[in-house]
């Protein structure tokens, strides 16, 4: 059960955010075993930017294929199209970012996992978490990225190679 709530985890750390639901049914032309998804929007409380951020994925398209290794070991390949309005509820000044990724998430047999996005990914961070790494909580970025979890759930490392593209509370601001 504590493997499933990371993968529920990593996807909402891949720009799915909390609202994914169940997928359906790859379109043809995808090819096998990939599968659509849906993702509804989100609300970020004021206290992560100081205002109310409304989150309306605009575009999506998004597929997601699990391949399993005979050791244990599940990766989940996401790929597809995700554009992303996010708007400050105090002001309605609202920015439109390309998140599309591509990313992979591996999860580990002991329940450790890693995520591994290029191209354009959306990122939510708890204070802490991008507190401890330097990185603002609500962000686009662009390039290599990869977050590393321990068997708890718990963010270990961070390793970005591109870059924050936006910073969604300072943009918004």
């Amino acid at each position: 059960m504590r493997r499933l709530g990371i993968i529920v985890a990593l996807g909402a750390v891949l720009g799915l955010f909390t609202g994914v639901v169940a997928a359906v049914p790859a379109l043809a032309g995808r090819g096998d075993g990939w599968q659509l998804g849906a993702v509804a929007p989100e609300t970020i409380p004021a206290d992560v930017c100081g205002f109310a951020v409304y989150v309306n994925p605009v575009a999506f398209k998004g597929y997601t294929k699990e391949l399993k290794a005979s050791d244990g070991t599940a990766v989940f390949l996401s790929t597809g199209t995700l554009k992303i309005a996010y708007t400050n509820l105090d002001t309605g000044k609202t920015i439109t970012e390309n998140a599309s990724g591509p990313g992979k998430v591996t999860a580990f047999p002991d329940g450790s996992a890693t995520v591994d996005v290029k191209g354009l990914n959306a990122f939510h961070l708890p204070s802490a978490v991008a507190a401890a790494f330097g990185l603002p909580q609500v962000f686009v970025s662009a390039g290599p990225l990869t977050l590393t979890f321990d068997p708890d759930g718990n963010l270990t490392s961070v390793s970005l190679t591109g870059h924050v593209k936006v910073d969604v509370c300072a943009a918004l601001s």
